[in-house]
């Protein structure tokens, strides 16, 4: 099957598009159904303490309150508490249910709902529920929370620490006894609060005369959310379904099944009516999970001419209050790619996930890898600086060789293929980099602070065996359906939430086919149409749904052939589809087009007599292995001497994702991923007091980048393919995130290095004050 209509790598704008811009988008607090009753949650204010009695007879008696539910109430009714999946060794499973009964844990837990007939009346009922609170220590610094003398977060436990997972891998102690020199580094990566531009909301409407609820939500994962509520309520899937719509923005933070789904859930089954609820920006802040969230100890062991030998990690990632999903596993990746693209064979690492009194973690766009990539990437900018050497050749010098490929890290990753000194030969020449280093010393004899970061990163991505999914779906579905007049529907299990999609899923299927793009229709999100899916999450939905889509397709067009050769009389081996025609090279001036085999297969007499109608097929498609894009990305920054403030002047990123589908999506997937990674690099960062209270709980307190504070992106890539997928495709979305933040960070240190202040490590975020006090001590002025 040719690739006719030649719409793979072309600049496809996204058909999304117009009805969003336009206001035709369709998100769920725009679903309106009659009758609909309005919930609100009343949460928790205190970061840890005990529930000494609760009174809601005030509170049942408000004006448009239909009724009032403490958590006992709702968790009497569930069957089992939120699963885990991916349980690791030895770790403390901690049960976590829709809502707190005895003890609330972080400030947001839900402790009762109230129901209304409108959302305020609702609100202003939850100020007349009393709850008597006994407050208690609260376990908030994340080191101090994994010391034995440290409030608990679980009494039952005895300890905050969920786990410890440790490995080793080469000969580190070696390593280390024969180095040159070792470096050791504290690195602060602090909790980041997603803020995807739709908050999260749910509309369950239950049908009490077929049992069956609808669930209407906004979820990156459709049947994944399905499966948990179905068994959390003890009721069948097929009762059960779930609806994402246009999702605004996530993250990573709607992949997790929250108490508002089961609570809402419950109340439209209690009620029989439709019961809806739509999280305030506030709430948000407290109650969406967060992400990042790591102390990381790093020792690196080097020779004098640059070779990293190998590498010692403990770190300490902030769990939270309770385990979600598959939040526990989320910070095991951060050592399992700290090796990134260099080719050591020894390190040795420890991971503590920790209990704490805040709202719980969960994946944040990269998920454990960003963390991984910054400890290796700062680390080697660190080393570099001990030793006099340029950040780019101490890189070429450690690089993992083009023809090493697949390559197996100390780590057990198996990278599938790639090439990092063209990355980064390509970066060098797209940046002018020998130029900016130019550009840089004519500024310091100026007077100026300017500095240039280079990093060259990998990520993993693809996520779909079944064995690296922890009991999750490791495959994605497609179904491709072609009806009698030609037009073809793609259901996808893919579940988006702004990456454009539907556009490439078409672009794919229109290439395929040999279609018009504007005769393909894409549908997902939606648990009663979609056979089943893996949702949309580490970069797996072209990887993984576009491998699945292509293997439908290509069980289409073979049936498709078997009718057009009926039609022109010749074998099915002689048929070619070229431009959505269908031709043989064995009949002369003679083809039927797509239009012809479709109206065959529906309406047609003539189909071989063991073919059954219709132009549809349905594929499961799994991987085999992972995938692992990578990318070298250069900043420039100046610093003001007077006020601290980082201006990134300049931008340069070279990512290689495989094969491109629509390089338009792949960029707008880099910018706001660079953008993402410098807010973290510069701005943005959770805070806590002593006792558990978010200090930066709105966009007053918690700052986010503007897109007028970058320069112009210049953006190009390579294109090293993968054998993992039919596609070649290895993924986008997060290798920006991925990369930006230590290219940031690493402009910052040798910002300040150039002045004269030696290799030096600076956490995130750098803030203009303290960049300033860094300055000042330094005497720079």
């Amino acid at each position: 099957m040719g690739q006719v209509s030649k719409m793979v790598g072309a600049r496809v704008k996204r058909t999304e598009d117009p009805r969003m811009i336009t206001g035709a988008g369709s998100y769920t607090d725009d679903v309106q159904l009659k009758g609909t009753k309005h919930m609100e949650v009343l949460r928790s204010p205190h970061g840890h303490a005990r529930i000494r009695g609760i009174d809601i007879s005030q509170a049942k008696q408000s004006p448009g309150v239909v009724d009032v539910l403490a958590g006992q109430d709702i968790n009497s009714q569930c069957k089992i508490p939120f699963p885990l999946f991916a349980i690791l060794g030895e770790m403390h499973v901690v049960d976590r249910w829709p809502m707190a009964t005895e003890v609330v844990r972080y400030v947001g837990e839900p402790v009762a709902v109230v129901v209304a007939d409108t959302a305020s009346a609702a609100r202003d009922a939850l100020d007349l529920i009393d709850v008597e609170y006994e407050v208690l220590r609260a376990a908030v610094d994340l080191e101090g929370s994994a010391s034995q003398d440290a409030p608990l977060v679980h009494d039952h436990i005895g300890t905050n620490l969920c786990y410890e997972a440790s490995g080793k891998s080469g000969d580190p102690e070696k390593a280390f006894a024969d180095a040159d020199a070792v470096l050791s580094v504290r690195m602060e990566q602090p909790r980041l609060v997603p803020n995807p531009m739709e908050p999260r909301a749910v509309l369950a409407s239950y049908q009490p005369s077929s049992k069956e609820l609808t669930l209407w939500v906004t979820t990156q994962n459709p049947h994944t959310e399905s499966s948990i509520v179905a068994r959390m309520l003890g009721i069948n899937e097929s009762k059960l379904r779930v609806v994402a719509i246009d999702v605004g923005g996530a993250f990573g933070c709607k992949i997790n099944t929250y108490s508002e789904s089961i609570i809402a859930s419950l109340l439209s089954m209690r009620l029989g009516q439709p019961v809806k609820w739509t999280e305030s920006r506030q709430e948000n802040f407290i109650s969406t999970s967060h992400g990042r969230g790591q102390v990381q100890f790093v020792e690196a062991a080097y020779n004098k001419d640059g070779t990293i030998l190998g590498l010692k990690l403990r770190i300490y990632a902030d769990l939270g209050a309770y385990c979600q999903v598959l939040s526990h596993a989320i910070p095991t990746l951060t050592p399992s790619m700290a090796p990134g693209v260099y080719a050591f064979r020894n390190i040795e690492w420890t991971t503590y996930g920790v209990f704490t009194n805040k709202v719980p973690y969960d994946a944040y766009r990269g998920a454990g890898r960003p963390e991984g990539a910054y400890i290796i990437e700062r680390a080697v900018d660190l080393v570099a600086g001990a030793l006099g050497m340029d950040p780019v050749e101490i890189r070429r010098k450690n690089f993992i060789p083009a023809g090493a490929f697949p390559y197996e890290t100390p780590t057990g990753m198996v990278y599938d293929s790639g090439d990092y000194q063209a990355s980064m030969d390509k970066a060098i020449e797209a940046s002018d980099y020998y130029g900016m280093r130019r550009e840089q010393e004519r500024a310091r004899r100026e007077g100026r602070v300017v500095g240039i970061g280079i990093t060259t990163t990998v990520e993993v991505c693809g996520f779909g065996p079944a064995a690296a999914m922890g009991g999750l779906s490791g495959f994605e579905s497609a179904t491709v359906r072609m009806d009698s007049t030609a037009g073809v529907t793609v259901f996808t299990g893919s579940s988006p939430h702004g990456q454009g999609e539907e556009t490439a899923f078409a672009q794919l299927a229109a290439d395929q086919l040999g279609v018009p793009m504007d005769a393909v229709t894409v549908v997902h999100g939606d648990t009663a149409v979609v056979p089943r899916g893996g949702g949309t999450s580490g970069s797996r939905s072209m990887a993984v749904g576009g491998a699945a889509l292509v293997t439908a397709v290509g069980q289409v067009a073979r049936k498709a052939k078997e009718i057009a050769a009926v039609l022109l009389n010749t074998t099915p081996e002689a048929v070619l589809l070229e431009e959505g025609q269908f031709c043989a090279e064995d009949v002369q001036d003679r083809y039927v087009t797509w239009a012809d085999v479709a109206r065959e297969a529906y309406s047609g007499t003539s189909l071989p007599s063991n073919m059954e109608r219709g132009l549809e097929a349905t594929s499961f498609w799994e991987p085999e292995g992972l995938t692992f894009p990578f990318s070298t990305h250069v900043a420039q920054v100046e610093i003001d001497k007077e006020t601290g403030e980082v201006l990134l002047t300049k931008y340069v990123a070279i990512d290689d994702c495989g094969t491109v589908i629509n390089p338009m999506l792949v960029e707008g997937q880099v910018h706001g991923g660079i953008v993402q990674g410098a807010g973290q690099a510069l701005l943005e960062g959770a805070l806590w007091d002593d006792s558990g209270q978010l200090l930066t709980g709105s966009f007053m307190d918690y700052a986010m980048p503007f897109a007028e504070e970058f320069p112009e992106f210049v953006l190009d890539r390579t294109v090293t393919p993968t054998g993992i997928n039919p596609l070649g495709v290895k993924g986008i979305g997060e290798m920006a995130t991925i990369a930006s933040t230590p290219t940031i960070v690493n402009a910052v240190a040798d910002a300040l290095s150039s002045m004269g202040m030696g290799a030096v490590h600076i956490d995130v975020p750098i803030r203009s004050e303290k960049v300033w006090k860094l300055l000042q001590a330094s005497g720079i002025r």
